[in-house]
């Protein structure tokens, strides 16, 4: 790893995709389901790479020292990424959890971006691959950095902290998500757990949500000592707040312990994202940054990436979270979308993926829930919704629904679209 990081050091470009090759960048051969990158290890160096790290010598030329050949080449490159994280000294907060933790980095970033030049995910670099190459991008310029973790798997926080080496950290929630890996609401908790067990054991700190009862257990049942916590419409805590209302963006009032009140007109859709805007006060605030800068930073945040995005078409007022679901961010969605104080509701959901056993349960009780919703109109869209019990408009998949909107396409509704990203109703913005 010393010569690796020495050869980065002179060449600080990494690149895993033969076809994009800075020239003297270092190209990392990673492996997939259906591909090998020690194929292209011979290309990447023709396309400009300085050097390729490979783990199958047999795509070495021999004789030729621009192949490193290592035991496994993303074991490496997180390596490497780790040992280039250990040359800055500077606050690393780690986040993960089952819903919003993109936008809560975004969040953050943009609050402490207010004072300090800040490094952190960009959109949902959040696994083996996203997050070494998140860390890979730290300068001498940045004062501080945001590293999102994610999980689908236990033990996958545990595979990403030990490189990421958070200074602090924070768990938004915990759903029911990813079930067909974690296998149980259990097994969500204890892998998203895994953040505050590295904290505890590097005498870092937590920023806890104090009005989320799992994530207090979780951090009581760790003996978690360092906390500086925030919470809706809680007492004792560093920073609480209220939603004021959503028609259809959130409004909200925060306040630190014995300070002033402070009230916030956000870009955002919902009110389950008083809790991201909470975290990112907190973190703010502990890292010195004035109230009303924080103010500022999350009254001026525009959404991205289908996330809690409000869209104005010619026809229609679109509600797009059509990113990702689960059980717990669906619910969600439909409760604040039920108390949105506007006319013509529509409701278009897509199937939850990686449920497991519980999908099917999962998909009815949704299915129930719309049931005693005052919705206008409803589709769902996949194979999961298809087989539940309901009375409402069904489609297999995103081209029938494309096909209905061509025959009659909504008008002067709001809509709310929302499901897992491999169903692609984000197709449907553009037409509705």
């Amino acid at each position: 790893m010393s010569r690796l990081y020495s050869i980065y050091r002179e060449h600080p470009v990494v690149t895993t995709d033969s076809r994009t090759c800075p020239e003297g960048s270092i190209f990392i051969a990673l492996k997939g389901e259906s591909f090998d990158g020690n194929r292209f290890a011979s290309q990447a160096l023709a396309n400009g790479c300085a050097y390729a790290v490979i783990d199958n010598p047999a795509c070495a030329v021999e004789g030729d020292d621009r192949y490193i050949l290592v035991d496994d080449a993303l074991v490496a490159f997180k390596e490497l990424s780790r040992e280039h994280r250990r040359q800055f000294a500077i606050p690393v907060i780690g986040i993960t959890g089952t819903n919003g933790k993109t936008t809560t980095k975004e969040l953050i970033a943009a609050v402490l971006s207010e004072k300090y030049n800040v490094m952190f995910t960009q959109g949902n670099f959040n696994n083996d691959v996203g997050v070494p190459k998140t860390l890979l991008t730290l300068d001498g310029s940045h004062d501080i950095a945001v590293v999102e973790m994610g999980a689908s798997h236990p033990g996958d926080i545990t595979k990403l902290v030990e490189y990421v080496e958070p200074t602090c950290g924070l768990i938004t929630n915990v759903g029911m998500a990813h079930l067909q890996g974690f296998g149980s609401f259990d097994g969500v908790k204890a892998t998203k757990g895994e953040l505050y067990d590295f904290l505890v054991a590097h005498d870092g700190m937590v920023f806890l949500n104090a009005a989320n009862d799992n994530l207090v257990e979780m951090a009581e049942r760790r003996h978690v000592s360092k906390i500086v916590a925030y919470g809706a419409d809680c007492k004792e805590v560093t920073v609480s707040g209220h939603v004021g209302k959503c028609a259809p963006f959130l409004t909200f009032t925060w306040h630190e312990k014995g300070g002033t009140d402070h009230h916030v007109e956000t870009h955002l859709v919902g009110a389950y994202n008083i809790d991201n805007m909470l975290a990112a006060a907190c973190v703010g605030l502990h890292f010195g940054v004035s109230p009303d800068a924080v103010s500022h930073a999350l009254a001026s945040y525009i959404p991205g990436n289908n996330r809690s995005q409000l869209m104005t078409t010619a026809d229609n007022h679109l509600v797009v979270d059509a990113y990702n679901a689960n059980p717990s961010s669906m619910a969600a969605a439909l409760r604040n979308f039920s108390m949105m104080d506007v006319p013509g509701k529509m409701v278009i959901l897509g199937d939850m993926r990686e449920l497991g056993e519980a999908s099917s349960a999962e998909h009815q009780r949704i299915a129930d829930y719309l049931a005693t919703a005052a919705f206008d109109t409803v589709w769902l869209v996949g194979e999961e919704f298809s087989v539940t019990d309901c009375p409402f408009t069904k489609f297999r998949n995103v081209e029938e629904v494309l096909q209905a909107v061509k025959r009659q396409k909504p008008k002067g509704m709001y809509i709310l679209i929302k499901g897992s990203n491999g169903v692609r109703l984000s197709q449907l913005t553009s037409v509705l």
